[in-house]
């Protein structure tokens, strides 16, 4: 069952000239505009996420991984947007949707696990707050199951539970990221888009915090989205994978297959740079 799917979805930084799309891309290998400067993020993508399945996309900076996971995520950022991103229980567009709606179903069914800790935490407030906050402006008002629901994730993460009350500036990178997690995961939503969830941590940090959410997310059933220029991070948790490169996809498909078969030459040579 497709629980969040996206259509032509692109993304524009500049003062598009009408040509930019065309005069960028894979074939172009370039995504500047040519004639005006327009950075084309990324390009008439379309993909579909199964419930309780990891999409993976993965391709190097610059290539429109973080502007498609903040469409799919319903962040507005900067620059023209368009296409289509449609949530399962919910009617229409939702790019084109109202602020309630958004909120709503970024309170309840869809979370985003941002690539720097600094957007997705406010590192003055405690570990346990942070996580709180989201239930909590979802409409619970009992602070008790709020807490003892904290408690219980904080387990589930390996977030030591005795540093719930703790500021989130005082955890080790590793503890910050899991709260991240813990907060993204807190209302049950039934997708999550993880954007680099392992940058600026220790090669060691990084399998135990991917362990840690690839566990979880089993447990729970929950559809996530991973993008990362690492193919480690996407060969461990992706079912499907998209390759992408000058905001264009130029490969899709089963991930064991695309790792261990690739196609396109760009894809085989982001395989060959880790080996």
């Amino acid at each position: 069952m497709t629980v969040l799917s996206g259509t032509g979805l692109t993304r524009l930084y500049g003062d598009p000239c009408g040509d930019c799309e065309s005069l960028t891309g894979d074939d172009a290998g370039r995504n500047r505009c040519p004639a005006c400067g327009t950075i084309v993020a990324c390009a008439d993508v379309s993909l579909d996420i199964e419930r309780g399945e990891v999409l993976g996309v993965v391709g190097e900076s610059g290539s429109g991984k973080s502007s498609l996971a903040e469409l799919l995520a319903l962040e507005r950022g900067e620059g023209h947007s368009r296409g289509s991103v449609r949530f399962d229980g919910y009617e229409g567009n939702l790019l084109e949707s109202d602020y309630d709606t958004r909120t709503r179903l970024r309170n309840d069914d869809l979370a985003l696990v941002h690539q720097h800790i600094r957007d997705g935490l406010t590192l003055s407030f405690s570990g346990g707050g942070n996580v709180a906050e989201k239930p909590l402006a979802a409409g619970e008002r009992s602070f008790e199951a709020v807490r003892e629901r904290v408690r219980s994730l904080f387990e589930q993460l390996e977030v030591p539970v005795d540093r719930m009350d703790d500021p989130a500036e005082t955890y080790s990178g590793g503890m910050q990221r899991r709260v991240q997690l813990a907060r993204a995961l807190v209302t049950d939503p039934a997708v999550v888009v993880l954007d680099e969830p392992t940058t600026g941590l220790d090669v060691s940090v990084q399998a135990r915090v991917l362990d840690t959410f690839r566990r979880v997310q089993r447990e729970r059933g929950v559809a996530a989205v991973v993008v990362s220029h690492d193919l480690g991070v996407v060969r461990l948790l992706a079912d499907r994978t998209l390759v992408m490169r000058h905001g264009r996809v130029v490969e899709r498909g089963l991930t064991d297959r695309i790792l261990e078969d690739p196609h396109h030459a760009y894809t085989q040579q982001l395989i060959n740079s880790t080996l």
